[in-house]
């Protein structure tokens, strides 16, 4: 990785003068006398917490002056492994001192510096420090005002590089030119493996690109797309990518535009991808007919990986939760959050009251219709089937016996060829 020395306007100058003498005091007394340095208020929390690996120094309103006195504090502090700083306003220069300290302090790994206002001169600086990094693995910068100029700067830094491992950059203003920039970055990266680029604009070119890196990607285990527009256009080449990707394990699509016809070309890596792990789609505009071909392309790809799919916000239909059923008897673990009409559930358990009837006479279902079919021709007039019902007080109400007979007779014939149902129960011995 190339090398690049940042400016250095506060430890040098602010207590250059003895750094020997430094490092020997306690820690809570080198960040005092910082603060008086400085002229700023101590953060008293930060006292309890300086031997401790997790600094949580969040929402305290540090500001840039008070990022420079824990700069001085830090430099030379092994302890810490885990800084936060997230919503304190430290504003690019404040940025720009704690940089500087990680130029010394080799112990800090976890990096937050959500919500600080940092803005393009923010981005610039941090990206001239991960140029020089060997030790932050993790560094989150949600909130913090990036267009896509920013993005390049991320782009460039990270282009090959294998020690960053978490990258946060959601609730920023990367568009179309940040997605490519990211995209690109994507395609090269060794390291990530954590990426949240959730509420931006990433759409269109954007989208598409960012697809093709991850196409070509081989590090990348947890992807958060949320809250970017992602739809049609976008749906099909990242469904090309989980073709081809064979790491990503977790893919946010929540809050999109993923309608049915967008599922539909997500399926076609879904058909074939046996990596991912969790899929969550919730809050798009799809349907219970694009939650169906979701199953259905799940169910058929033996090999897929599946245990976790959150389309919690799609109403389904009766298909849906019966193929579901049929799922779980081969992957029991699989967990699909879904919603469910009230009208849904009492038609399907029509279903249950009609076996809890045959199980109580010890009887199965191709005994029932044999009952109906005095000529042996093992088919049955739904007319035959709804008396039958009716005569044995089977306590279904109206709209349950009508689903049932289209259940059965799918094809709307007005008949009941049973012998297709003797077939299936052959496979699964009970009606579902």
């Amino acid at each position: 990785m190339l090398s690049v020395q940042l400016p250095s306007p506060l430890l040098s100058r602010a207590s250059a003068d003895a750094p020997k003498k430094r490092q020997n005091l306690p820690h809570s007394e080198l960040y005092l006398q910082a603060c008086q340095r400085t002229g700023t208020v101590p953060v008293s929390s930060f006292f309890h917490l300086v031997d401790e690996p997790n600094v949580n120094l969040n929402h305290y309103g540090v500001g840039p002056m008070g990022a420079k006195a824990l700069s001085i504090a830090l430099q030379f502090n092994t302890d810490i492994t885990n800084l936060e700083l997230e919503d304190n306003a430290l504003q690019a220069q404040g940025t720009r001192y704690l940089m500087e300290m990680l130029q010394t302090n080799i112990s800090i790994q976890s990096l937050n510096l959500s919500n600080n206002q940092l803005h393009l001169e923010g981005a610039d600086i941090i990206s001239k420090m991960l140029l020089d990094n060997y030790y932050i693995k993790s560094i989150k910068l949600s909130g913090n005002e990036f267009d896509d100029s920013a993005a390049k700067y991320f782009a460039d830094t990270l282009k090959g590089d294998y020690v960053v491992k978490e990258l946060d950059l959601s609730h920023n203003k990367f568009c179309e030119a940040g997605g490519e920039h990211l995209g690109h970055m994507l395609a090269t990266n060794v390291g990530i493996e954590v990426l949240n680029l959730s509420w931006n604009h990433i759409r269109m070119r954007g989208a598409v690109a960012l697809s093709a890196g991850l196409k070509v990607n081989s590090t990348l285990k947890q992807l958060q797309l949320s809250w970017n527009g992602f739809g049609l256009i976008e749906a099909e080449p990242l469904g090309q990518a989980l073709k081809q990707n064979s790491t990503l394990e977790f893919l946010d699509l929540s809050n999109n535009r993923i309608d049915d016809q967008a599922v539909t070309l997500l399926c076609q890596g879904l058909a074939t991808n046996d990596t991912l792990r969790v899929l969550k789609l919730s809050c798009n505009p799809m349907t219970n007919v694009g939650a169906l071909t979701l199953l259905k392309t799940i169910t058929n790809n033996t090999k897929s990986g599946l245990e976790e799919i959150d389309i919690s916000t799609v109403f389904v239909c009766e298909a849906f939760v019966e193929l579901l059923e049929e799922a779980h008897q081969r992957r029991p673990a699989m967990d699909v959050q879904y919603s469910v009409m009230s009208s849904v559930t009492r038609n399907l358990s029509a279903l249950h009251i009609f076996q809890k009837f045959l199980d109580n006479r010890n009887e199965s279902v191709m005994d029932f219709f044999k009952a109906l079919d005095k000529e042996g021709t093992m088919m049955v007039s739904t007319s035959a089937f709804r008396n039958a019902i009716k005569a044995a007080d089977i306590p279904l109400d109206q709209r349950q016996l009508d689903w049932l007979v289209r259940k059965f007779d799918k094809n709307c014939t007005a008949t009941i060829i049973y012998s297709l149902l003797s077939h299936r129960s052959r496979r699964t011995a009970r009606l579902r």
